[in-house]
């Protein structure tokens, strides 16, 4: 029997709704809506794209704000005294820089520019540090990364509230999204396993994961045959397959070979229509958090 699909698009809807709500109620309040300033440096068509998503979804739940696009060849000075300036903005609640960023420019030092307090991505090693201390639940202040955080949430979305004593298994160990995916199931009371590249026999230790998250950049890597009967998987990997599909786009896959894992899976979440839907619904409530939090 097939599993449940794990309706991104409708989780982000529902979350979306709810912000929308929960910002008139701030803006009532505080005089002026949350602000959320996005900075884009270059012309990177994918970054483009996200960021117009990022503020058209802003918009409508009604987050102030706008796009600071800067050329490629800015220098990292130029783009440090944009972010010291937001940093500085009573109305500027959250600030993301869009990655990746070019060459010339320190991604850390640009990263570690941003006002904690303002960090909507939640990538500031003062969040960081933060998000890994805690034990058992996470302060509702705290902004944390973005796509792990709508992972949990999709994840809990089949699984309830408690994931207590569920084992999970992480594919990836990046700071984005492996790390931080990590924390936040050791803190909903998991017992967490991070795998990766150098971990010996990767199948083996994947049919033995409760909730399987598979964020590894692979196209389709991870298998039916890597899945525990009854398992919840959260796709978050989105590569693109080179073919004619889409007028020749190709298409778009996860880390996860969907069709036959879903076979195997108590619930996974598609690609596209999962976790990337609700990666920037979580921005949106990340900002809310940081505007409420400049009210404390």
């Amino acid at each position: 029997m097939s599993g449940t699909t794990i309706d991104g698009k409708a989780a982000a809807a529902e979350l979306r709704d709810r912000l929308k709500a929960e910002i008139a109620t701030f803006t009532a309040k505080a005089g002026l809506p949350p602000g959320l300033r996005v900075i884009l440096v270059g012309d990177n068509p994918a970054s483009q794209a996200y960021v117009r998503t990022k503020e058209r979804t802003a918009q409508e739940v009604g987050i102030a704000g706008g796009v600071d696009r800067m050329p490629a060849e800015t220098s990292q000075d130029e783009l440090l005294k944009a972010i010291a300036s937001l940093n500085a903005d009573p109305a500027t609640h959250g600030i993301l820089v869009q990655l990746p960023l070019p060459d010339h420019i320190d991604e850390a030092a640009v990263l570690d520019a941003i006002d904690p307090a303002k960090d909507v991505d939640g990538f500031h090693p003062m969040n960081v540090g933060r998000l890994f201390s805690a034990k058992s639940g996470i302060d509702p202040t705290l902004l944390v990364p973005c796509t792990p955080m709508g992972s949990v949430m999709l994840a809990k979305r089949v699984l309830g509230n408690d994931l207590s004593g569920l084992h999970a298994v992480v594919l990836g160990r990046s700071n984005i999204v492996g790390k931080p995916l990590g924390a936040l199931l050791l803190a909903e009371n998991c017992t967490v396993t991070t795998a990766h590249s150098r971990t010996v026999d990767l199948p083996s230790l994947c049919r033995e994961a409760d909730i399987l998250a598979a964020a590894v950049g692979r196209a389709e890597m991870v298998k039916g045959s890597w899945i525990k009967p009854g398992a919840t998987v959260i796709d978050v990997g989105i590569n693109r397959i080179e073919g004619p599909e889409n007028n020749g786009r190709g298409r778009l896959v996860g880390d996860v070979a969907y069709d036959e894992a879903k076979e195997v899976a108590g619930a996974i979440t598609p690609v596209p229509g999962g976790v990337g839907q609700m990666t920037v619904a979580c921005l949106l409530k990340n900002t809310l958090v940081a505007a409420q939090n400049s009210l404390r």
